[in-house]
């Protein structure tokens, strides 16, 4: 199987999932070979918060996540990479070789890394003891227990200490059962309710919810049981209602929400439902979880993710190192090999047997403990979703991943190169404001918001004299924008719409109130309804939106006086081949506003004076 292969039709049984894995980490086999069992890949040269050596033990043992369930669903588990494995292992864990990775540290990256080796140790129990000699386990025991001694991020790193644990426990070797039960205590508290959990900080419901939290409390149930069936019963509840939640995250091609931070690791946004198998929890249908985790891998394989040397980068749907986290290191997109936790099963389990089943979702879905307003065309091609209450401190790009109004499957999002010129910060999808036209803000986290049945209401300070209510009506493919300002500072206010990939000028369509744009991948428009002086369209900087490489966007634009100001937009995303509903009609009364078609009506309260 090739990487054209992959991208010709969709995975359907375990020999095509296996393919699979063997062809993403056959580039690897050449490297590999090339530097010797010495326990690092050198993939790259791009930086990260942490050292190069660490760079390269992280791309070392990520690729594990996918090799360690391979291993364990062959029945005769031989593999090229096998011994190279087992020997990067002993020198890494061996203080008295000059290839031993390091002691460690308080928050020290390679505990991240610690995980994928333990899951791997645990999944091929046998052939570890098998290889190892006891001088040997004993180096690989101390090197793991260090973990114990160290303070780590207060979030989904607890984890990792849990199955460094789990690991040693299953290999006979000393292991801190009081260290278990403390971290799986403090991830307990992370629970946020309807299957949520937070990571670590309760302003936060991204990918790690799914791919880290949940994911690692399935391999748990699936490692402890029988030790600990109390526990893993609420896991096991847990996860099945995460499972009916997160569902939401993905339209009917396969494509997931573009959101949050660590966007890099791609196909780990369906490692979940890998995890439900592993795990043999049927959270939803079996044919509901193959057909989720089908279509996202078939999407994936269809982007251009792969090096000219078919190794993975760090980007999206594009090799691009602008959106990325101190943290994306060369061998850091390898994490997106938790998808293939389900190679562990053997052929005859159930969900290999099933037919793929298409997506299973309601039209539109408010989700308070998710912190999220979903909502998927009638044909489920498009999924839009506007959160609210979310952030992440001390990650770049914070407001464009985590607070712009809405983000779409099929649009994407951008985040902001600079913030001095407006084209250069791409603010698609959110309010952004500046004083003489420069150095713009958006919206950070929100002092407080609602998530009603019909709205979404958002209130924000972009400056401590500046306030502002925000009222979002989703409409199919249009959404409605109610901003309410009162100000003390005298502001230039842009409201941006969806990005689409520019070709060219002669495909938008601007005048003053209305701006257009019809691309490949479908219209973009945004009308000014009240407060607006004009509309334009702008070609923003490369490499800000993370599905084009060359991206645009319309806006609106006007002036504010100190005072108090109310601005009414109507925004389309809507994706060619689709057909897109009408714009609903608008009518401001003195202090309130009705937004109705021949459905339904909305009536939203203005709180000016």
């Amino acid at each position: 199987m090739t990487i054209s292969d992959l991208r010709k039709n969709p995975l359907q049984t375990k020999e095509d999932f296996d393919q699979a894995f063997l062809e993403l980490i056959e580039p690897l086999k050449e490297i590999i070979s090339a530097e010797g069992p010495r326990g690092r890949l050198d993939l790259g040269s791009s930086g990260t918060v942490y050292s190069e050596d660490e760079r390269e033990i992280e791309a070392f043992l990520r690729p594990l996540w996918g090799l360690g369930p391979y291993l364990q669903g062959q029945e005769h588990p031989e593999s090229i990479y096998l011994n190279s494995y087992l020997q990067g292992i002993k020198k890494g864990t061996d203080p008295d070789n000059e290839a031993y990775w390091h002691d460690i540290t308080d928050f020290d990256q390679t505990i991240v890394e610690m995980a994928a080796l333990s899951t791997f140790l645990i999944m091929n129990r046998q052939l570890v003891l098998t290889n190892f000699n006891d001088h040997e386990l004993l180096k690989l025991q101390n090197w793991l227990l260090q973990v114990n001694q160290h303070q780590l991020p207060d979030n989904n790193w607890h984890f990792f200490r849990v199955l460094v644990n789990v690991a040693l426990k299953k290999l006979n070797l000393t292991y801190s059962q009081e260290m278990i039960e403390q971290d799986l205590d403090r991830i307990n508290e992370f629970y946020a309710g309807d299957g949520w959990y937070f990571d670590g900080a309760p302003v936060q419901r991204d990918y790690y919810v799914s791919f880290a939290i949940q994911f690692y409390s399935l391999l748990y149930y699936k490692f402890m049981n029988q030790e600990d069936p109390q526990r893993c019963q609420l896991i096991s509840e847990r996860a099945v209602m995460f499972a009916n939640n997160f569902k939401y995250w993905f339209d009917a091609d396969g494509e997931a929400i573009p959101f949050g931070r660590s966007l890099t690791y791609r196909f780990a946004q369906s490692a979940f439902f890998s995890g439900l198998v592993y795990a043999d929890i049927e959270a939803l249908p079996w044919g509901e979880i193959k057909g989720l985790l089908q279509r996202n891998l078939h999407q994936w394989f269809n982007q251009d993710i792969f090096s000219k040397d078919g190794l993975l980068t760090i980007g999206y749907h594009y090799q691009n190192l602008v959106f990325a986290e101190g943290y994306n290191g060369p061998g850091s997109p390898y994490w997106s090999f938790k998808v293939f936790a389900l190679l562990g099963v053997p052929a005859e389990h159930p969900f290999w047997l099933a037919k793929a089943e298409p997506l299973k979702v309601l039209e539109n879905k408010p989700s308070v403990d998710g912190r999220n307003w979903y909502q998927h065309s009638d044909d489920d091609h498009h999924l839009q979703c506007f959160p609210a209450g979310q952030f992440v401190t001390f990650q770049t790009h914070a407001s464009a991943k985590y607070s712009k109004y809405v983000y779409s499957s099929k649009f994407g999002f951008s985040a902001p190169k600079a913030n001095y010129w407006y084209y250069e910060g791409a603010y698609d999808n959110c309010l952004a404001l500046a004083e003489d036209d420069h150095y713009f803000r958006t919206k950070p986290l929100d002092d407080d918001f609602e998530l009603l049945d019909d709205r979404i209401i958002h209130y924000w300070h972009p400056w401590a004299d500046v306030s502002i209510k925000t009222t979002i009506v989703p409409w199919g493919d249009w959404h409605i924008r109610i901003e309410e300002l009162d100000s003390a500072r005298e502001l230039d206010a842009y409201e941006g719409g969806f990005s689409v990939p520019f070709r060219g000028s002669s495909y938008q369509n601007v005048d003053r109130s209305r701006a257009t744009y019809d691309s490949q991948m479908g219209r973009s428009s945004i009308e000014g309804v009240v407060g607006f002086l004009e509309a334009g369209f702008t070609k923003t900087e490369p490499n800000t939106n993370l599905f084009f490489p060359l991206a645009g966007l319309p806006f609106l634009k006007t002036h504010l006086q100190v005072g108090q100001h109310l601005l009414v937009s109507a925004v389309l995303g809507a994706p060619k081949g689709y057909e897109q509903n009408e714009r609903p009609t608008i009518q401001i009364a003195e202090n309130s506003l009705q937004i109705f078609d021949s459905f339904k009506q909305v009536q939203i309260d203005l709180r000016r004076k």
